[in-house]
């Protein structure tokens, strides 16, 4: 009889052993793989998705921030159409890198107060009249109020008299009245 090596036989009845233990759990890690792979890339696409609504969400901030220093710069200058105003200059303002707004102008760009100063003083018709009325205006008569028509709003209270209240009625009438006409 030949000489039978044990040692291969066991050898190779380990070898077939781990190979047949590998290959029933080789799926499994497979699957795990899969699994964290996609878990991976949904939290990816979760994070793309949370930058970019972060990017747009400082950008609507900023846009908010930047009207609202350019539209309370205006009313500081006087302009009456604050929004048709801003309208105009809008396009022309911008955050400069260290946070500055600045007006963009052919001679470079300047700060936003000087800007819209200028603006302003090159537009004056966005800001209030200087005479008012004109052609066919007609000049609007105040009335004196007597002392004895001195109507307070602290002086009104429950359980007056018949009479002063006939007379607060009247003076709210002759305010509203006015009020209507332009007066």
């Amino acid at each position: 009889m030949e000489e039978t090596d044990v040692q291969a036989i066991v050898r190779q009845a380990i070898d077939e052993f781990t190979k047949t233990e590998h290959a029933k759990s080789e799926p499994a890690y497979k699957a795990e793989l899969q699994e964290e792979r996609r878990r991976r890339e949904q939290l990816e696409r979760r994070v793309n998705e949370l930058v970019e609504e972060n990017r747009r969400s400082q950008k609507v901030a900023e846009e908010a921030e930047r009207g609202s220093a350019v539209r309370s710069e205006l009313q500081r200058l006087g302009v009456n159409k604050v929004d048709l105003a801003f309208k105009a200059v809008q396009d022309e303002i911008v955050r400069t890198g260290d946070g500055r707004f600045v007006g963009r102008t052919e001679a470079g760009d300047v700060p936003v107060r000087e800007y819209l100063t200028t603006f302003v003083n090159d537009n004056p018709e966005f800001l209030p009249a200087r005479i008012a009325g004109g052609t066919g205006m007609t000049a609007t008569q105040k009335t004196a109020v007597s002392s004895a028509n001195d109507i307070r709003i602290d002086r009104i209270r429950p359980g007056m008299r018949p009479e002063e209240m006939q007379r607060v009625r009247e003076e709210i009438v002759r305010v509203a009245t006015q009020a209507l006409k332009g007066a």
